[in-house]
């Protein structure tokens, strides 16, 4: 279980596979597109975060005209938008 420091009320389940047929869709459970998203009060705060941490960046943050968005996967492949609304 993940979550954000402090949290109570939201976490995130990373379930490990369990069998080879499970093992061979790390890292393209989703063909390669963006399906995790996550929304924060502070963009700059949780980009330089990802960046401090060595996260892979995928796409830069981009200034939408409903806010910001930058790509990052996780170490299993799974890729992230970063969302700062405005």
């Amino acid at each position: 279980m993940v979550a954000p420091k402090g949290a109570t009320e939201c976490s995130l389940l990373l379930a490990k596979a369990a069998n080879e047929e499970q093992k061979s869709r790390i890292g393209n459970q989703t063909g390669g597109r963006v399906f995790l998203f996550l929304n924060t009060d502070n963009f700059e705060r949780d980009y330089q975060n990802l960046l401090h941490n060595q996260v892979t960046i995928i796409r830069q943050p981009v200034k939408e005209t409903w806010g910001t968005v930058a790509v990052f996967s996780d170490p299993y492949g799974n890729l992230w938008d970063l969302i700062g609304p405005l």
